[in-house]
């Protein structure tokens, strides 16, 4: 395919909806490109990776990813990993679906209007799973492609956490995508008898018997081509060779690092990069100024007793809770693994006592990093830096979600399951200072960045893109992954980048009529 009405770039948690979504007009051609390999059937996915019981995706070993090196703060490296097969991300990620919350919606309605407010947003949210605790009701859907399930686990960790959460006063919270108070309760996943369900089996298999429809594999786009300010096609690589396909109109759904990456070498982004880097500017754009993740560490504690791992899940318990003066919806997440750290990113059996993880992070909403182009040769990564911890609050936050985490390991009801944790011990835990550098020597990231290319009013400067995608000042071209939410959720955005693609998909199919 040399030419296609719509280019979709990237095959990840948005691009594969939207794709989908877009070829159900059987008048529109699509083509989506997919960097990594493009599996026509499930059995051609690496088994690995469709297991929901690990997450070795995470395994920097797997070919299937970009990595990406980055600094978390300072003097503090980090090599940022991404996926790079179809379905991106939610082939190699944990399988955590849980929504946005109404605030979130709330803030961004207020960024650029309605469309994305919860109420508008809502069918779609219903349209796209079908959750299999809930069935069909006014919050969920029954029918959609990605199947959703809470995983009841049975097993001692998971009880002594709820227990001791409950014994702190937090309240049960047993269906994390209904807008109830934040508490504690189980994670909902997109993961079926031990099958992480990906948006690349949800979305695009079902799909590549559509004529209308060609998915390309292990091609990389290079740059969008932009004639006269309208975006006019992509150029791509496959094995070293070159080539233009040309589209009415182009799409980046390629991840919120990658997609802003792509921009820049496109031309654009902010005129004094792009001229150091010897890239002929495009458009003067904010592109990569401000992008928000949320920061974690790793507390691991060691239980009394062994007990093996739950089937086809390594998500037990997830606690959420409000800091103080933070957002009523629950910034401070600690999400309980069943399986222990190096279990979960190798797959092998756990040993007796093997220390269990909980992920402590805090789900702020601040913009802190920044992507920047290193080189105009789009072999060489941007620079990336996430800018965490840069201001008072930020540490504050941080420092009360161990402080949480420790109160709960400390309880009478999860003493009873466990013998020892690396928490921090209890003069670290008074010290502002100490838990700092505590928190430091083991800061790690959530890898839920968004924002890299806001939507926005159009009287805002910060903004790339307005709420349909549309890059402001280039026709023909849209954004559409975590890249154009202006902050991100306080919760993993997963769910919400699917909904992305959903949300772009209507838009476009109504323009288009």
């Amino acid at each position: 395919m040399t030419s296609a009405d719509v280019v979709v770039v990237g095959g990840g948690g948005a691009g594969a909806p939207l794709a989908a979504r877009l070829s159900e007009d059987e008048a529109r051609t699509v083509l989506l490109v997919e960097a990594g390999t493009v599996p026509r059937t499930r059995a051609g996915f690496p088994r690995a990776l469709l297991d929901s019981g690990t997450v070795r995706g995470a395994d920097p070993t797997q070919p299937e990813h970009w990595a990406y090196p980055s600094t978390l703060t300072a003097g503090r490296p980090y090599t940022v990993l991404r996926g790079r097969i179809l379905g991106g991300s939610t082939t190699v990620n944990g399988a955590y679906f849980i929504r946005a919350r109404r605030a979130d919606f709330d803030r961004w309605a207020g960024a650029c209007g309605a469309m994305w407010a919860y109420d508008r947003a809502l069918p779609l949210l219903r349209r796209l799973e079908r959750d299999l605790d809930y069935g069909e009701t006014e919050v969920h859907g029954g029918s959609g492609p990605v199947p959703v399930a809470r995983a009841r686990v049975a097993h001692p960790a998971a009880a002594a956490f709820r227990a001791a959460a409950l014994e702190l006063g937090y309240p049960v919270e047993d269906d994390k995508n209904a807008q109830g108070p934040p508490g504690v309760g189980p994670v909902p996943a997109n993961a079926v008898d031990g099958v992480r369900w990906n948006t690349g089996l949800a979305y695009v298999l079902p799909a590549l018997a559509r004529p209308n429809l060609r998915v390309r594999g292990r091609t990389t786009a290079v740059r969008v081509v932009v004639e006269h300010g309208r975006a006019v096609g992509v150029e791509l690589e496959r094995d070293g060779v070159r080539e233009i396909v040309h589209a009415d109109e182009v799409v980046l759904a390629a991840g919120a690092i990658e997609s802003a990456h792509l921009l820049l070498l496109s031309g654009i982004g902010p005129r004094g990069d792009l001229e150091r880097a010897g890239v002929h500017v495009v458009r003067d754009a904010p592109v990569g100024r401000g992008f928000s993740d949320h920061p974690q560490v790793v507390v691991e504690w060691i239980p009394r007793e062994p007990a093996a791992a739950p089937a086809g899940t390594w998500l037990a318990q997830a606690l959420h809770v409000a800091s103080a003066g933070g957002s009523p919806e629950g910034d401070l997440e600690l999400l309980q693994s069943a399986r222990p750290m190096a279990a979960l990113v190798t797959g092998r059996r756990a040993a007796p006592g093997d220390p269990l993880p909980m992920l402590v992070s805090v789900h702020a909403t601040r913009p802190s990093g920044s992507v920047r182009l290193a080189s105009a040769d789009p072999r060489v990564p941007p620079s990336i830096d996430y800018g965490y911890l840069g201001t008072a609050d930020d540490r504050r936050r941080m420092r009360e979600a161990v402080r949480v985490t420790s109160a709960l390991l400390a309880t009478r009801a999860f003493a009873r399951a466990s013998v020892a944790s690396t928490a921090p011990d209890s003069a670290t835990l008074r010290d502002d200072r100490a838990l700092d550098a505590w928190v430091r020597d083991r800061l790690g990231t959530s890898l839920h960045t968004c924002g890299t290319a806001p939507f926005g009013g159009e009287d805002d400067p910060a903004s790339v893109v307005d709420g349909e995608g549309r890059v402001r000042g280039i026709a023909g071209l849209r954004v559409a992954d975590t890249s154009i939410l202006p902050s991100a959720p306080t919760r993993g955005p997963a769910a919400t980048a699917v909904l992305i693609g959903e949300v772009i998909a209507q838009a476009m199919r109504a323009d288009s009529s």
